[in-house]
């Protein structure tokens, strides 16, 4: 029997608090912090030689068509831009582009694209494990319990060596069930940069498809690493090893449109009438979550790719945000024979072999606001930061 306590009708006020997220409480500090001189190399976005993130001149162009020729705001639907989705495919899927057991649809960014593949998984296979690397992105881990899938870690990098441990990983592989997920990062892995060779994908690929696993490769940064072709070999590779792959997409840094939200979900499975009847769960619950993803980013980069002009120009300004992420990488590298591993790493981020105490005294001492892991944006500093930024770190190490 109940007690009168439990009984109670429970309210608002019955709430627990929430963890406060730690990135988010990096940036109040951040922003907090009256000093100058500091140093935000904690949040996730590219910033050119002074500081800016700017807006690629290509999406500038695309907006001024869109306000010229846009005649209506009425509603899309929950597939948004389908035209936005079928642009992707190429560049995401290349030869696979045409495989007409794969289908995609937007969604509001890379996050919106995880929820809706795991809330998926969950829907078919609510006893599914997912396996993740640690560390990984923050965010990853949430999203995942959201939907109620359990979670199996299995360490995926060693900051001590700066080397992925990828004999764990396939350890952790290799005892997996069928029908767990794995869950991927397709290039310029985040937090550490370390990104899995050639060899290494053939492999996971090889005990996904054996054990019946199914990836779930989530790419966020396709062409800030070795370029647009390199970045998506994995995602490739998967699709041409397993009969079903889901892959979460953003567009967000490569466009350079992160407060539009602009990603997409795509989806392969055996054959084209699976594909058609997965989708349609995709649909419902992209319905239920957020019933139409936001308009205006997804249809500039609709425009971008629509346009030959603007789509010739596109590459060569995502080549030179990804040629300042590798100079500014290679100028770190270049200080201490201790940072040399951050050369030869991929995409914004890289962990330091720092204690969380020798990150804080970072940010008491000299005002450089970076993640307690030691996880740091490569292109969070501006080009006159880069050597008070390593002069301190050095000394850290050296402490």
């Amino acid at each position: 029997m109940l007690s009168e306590t439990d009984a109670r009708a429970r309210g608002l006020a019955d709430l627990p608090p929430v963890e406060s997220d730690s990135l988010l409480q990096l940036i109040a500090l951040c922003n907090a912090d009256p000093r100058q001189e500091k140093i935000d190399v904690g949040v996730g976005v590219f910033r050119d030689g002074v500081g800016r993130t700017p807006i690629l001149p290509v999406i500038k162009d695309a907006e001024r068509i869109l306000l010229e020729t846009q005649e209506t705001k009425s509603y899309l639907g929950s597939a948004g831009d389908k035209r936005f989705a079928e642009l992707i495919r190429p560049i995401l899927l290349g030869d696979h582009a045409d495989d007409n057991k794969i289908a995609g649809v937007q969604t509001p960014g890379g996050c919106g694209a995880l929820r809706l593949g795991f809330e998926l998984i969950a829907t078919v296979n609510p006893q599914a494990r997912v396996h993740v690397g640690t560390p990984t992105w923050p965010n990853h881990p949430p999203i995942i319990r959201a939907v109620g899938l359990q979670i199996v870690e299995y360490p995926y990098y060693d900051r001590e060596n700066s080397a992925v441990l990828f004999d764990s990983m396939m350890g952790a592989l290799e005892n997996a069930r069928a029908g767990d997920v794995v869950l991927l990062h397709g290039c310029c892995h985040n937090p550490t940069g370390a990104d899995l060779s050639p060899d290494e994908w053939a492999a996971v690929a090889s005990v996904c498809a054996e054990r019946k696993l199914l990836p779930l490769v989530d790419i966020a940064y396709q062409g800030f690493g070795r370029g647009l072709e390199e970045d998506a070999a994995g995602v490739r590779l998967m699709l041409r090893s397993c009969s079903e792959v889901i892959v979460a997409q953003s567009c967000d840094k490569n466009f350079s449109v992160y407060r539009d939200r602009v990603g997409s979900l795509f989806l392969k499975t055996g054959s084209e009438e699976t594909t058609a009847r997965a989708m349609g769960h995709v649909f419902q619950r992209a319905r239920e979550m957020w019933s139409m993803p936001p308009d205006h980013g997804a249809a500039a980069v609709r425009l971008v790719l629509d346009t030959p002009e603007l789509r010739d120009r596109w590459p060569g300004e995502l080549a030179a945000m990804r040629d300042r992420i590798n100079a500014v990488r290679k100028r770190i590298a270049s200080v201490d024979p201790r940072l040399a591993y951050i050369g030869n790493q991929f995409g914004m981020f890289s962990m330091l072999p720092l204690s969380r105490e020798k990150v804080l005294a970072l940010r008491e001492k000299h005002a450089i606001y970076m993640a307690d892991s030691g996880r740091f944006n490569v292109v969070g500093l501006g080009d006159d930061q880069i050597d008070r930024f390593t002069a301190a770190v050095v000394e850290a190490l050296d402490a």
